[in-house]
């Protein structure tokens, strides 16, 4: 059983990643009633919370059916990075977890995020100050180093865990190659198999099949994998990595019946808990792999990702369940699950 301190997160677990504007709440329910293992929340700015910024204080919002969560913070100031950890554990997730990953200029040029690859003294010093500063576990997620002349995860790795981390997360490129190229896994890999770690590595980027997320796990030996982009719009990414793990099998891919009422209740979430303007909007970005690999969605999804009206969802679903109807080689038999809260959308 893999812990993280002393937080039990299963035999080889799958971690959703915090992704800005993505893990939301809307996004991790169905994430995990679809086997994600741990949660993160998306990324919470440290000066933001200590000035009680709304934008920032609503991501604190975490559900019990969530757990086992992490709160994570981002930020440049030591000293704000030490009292938002305070403010988060007072929500009281499970972890507290640092971003010392993002790559996006507007974080990284300020020092915060990927940024602070570039002064690892002080990141490995604003480690030790959060991890005093909470009796949570403190994780990290980091890259392999700012470009290819400063690849210096496995001293990075040591010197966290040395100031007290419980676990690192580990995206398979520097900050300069941001999202492009082919995540290379054999830093995570050494970080793994060097001797003085004793904390669990999870390996990141790129994993987007369950033959992939195999590979990396007999390849590299990490204690588990976080999985990002690959399950947007398409929650049922964990399960299925989940069998072919355990089975060698694969899981059908999820019928339509199944694509339409998951993506309902997301979308209902969404509503909910962001408002119908801004909620149907930010919905957008998912509709995409909902019904990814359907011959002929294209039309189909433009209506989706134009649609202003709340009250049409209902009908372009239908049409697309139509369309599927007569595309021969999507099953139709759906799978009933669970709704996610209240709010009812117009059938």
């Amino acid at each position: 059983m893999v812990k993280i301190g002393d937080v039990e997160v299963g035999e080889f677990p799958l971690l959703l990643a915090p992704m800005e504007d993505i893990s939301d709440p809307p996004f991790r329910a169905v994430c995990k009633e679809n086997g994600a293992d741990v949660m993160y929340t998306e990324f919470i700015s440290s000066e933001g919370l200590i000035r009680n910024a709304a934008k920032s204080v609503v991501k604190l919002d975490i559900f019990e059916y969530e757990r086992p969560i992490g709160i994570q913070i981002f930020g440049h100031d030591i000293e704000a990075m030490r009292k938002a950890a305070e403010i988060s554990e007072a929500a009281a997730p499970d972890i507290i977890d640092i971003n010392y990953g993002c790559p996006v200029k507007r974080v990284a040029s300020r020092g915060a995020g990927a940024g602070i690859l570039q002064d690892v003294p002080k990141m490995v010093e604003m480690t030790a100050e959060i991890v005093k500063s909470t009796n949570l576990p403190v994780t990290v997620k980091t890259r392999l180093g700012w470009d290819e002349k400063t690849l210096y995860v496995i001293e990075v790795a040591e010197r966290l865990q040395d100031v007290g981390i419980q676990a690192i997360s580990i995206h398979g490129r520097t900050r300069k190659q941001m999202y492009k190229g082919v995540a290379d896994w054999t830093l995570v890999g050494r970080v793994k198999d060097n001797p003085r770690m004793r904390i669990p590595v999870f390996g990141n980027g790129d994993v987007d099949s369950p033959e992939k997320a195999q590979q990396m796990k007999w390849k590299y030996g990490v204690d588990g994998i976080m999985i990002g982009r690959a399950a947007i719009g398409y929650p049922w990414i964990f399960n299925q990595i989940k069998c072919f793990l355990k089975t060698g099998q694969h899981l059908p891919d999820p019928a339509i019946d199944q694509r339409i009422s998951t993506l309902k209740r997301h979308l209902e979430f969404s509503l909910r808990w962001k408002g119908s303007r801004v909620g149907l909007y930010e919905m957008r970005r998912h509709y995409k792999n909902y019904f990814k690999d359907l011959p002929g969605i294209k039309p189909y999804r433009q209506q989706l990702c134009t649609c202003e009206d709340i009250d049409q969802i209902p009908e372009i679903l239908e049409e697309i369940r139509n369309h599927a109807e007569k595309t021969s080689n999507w099953r139709l038999e759906g799978v009933r699950q669970p709704p996610v809260g209240k709010v009812k959308l117009a059938s």
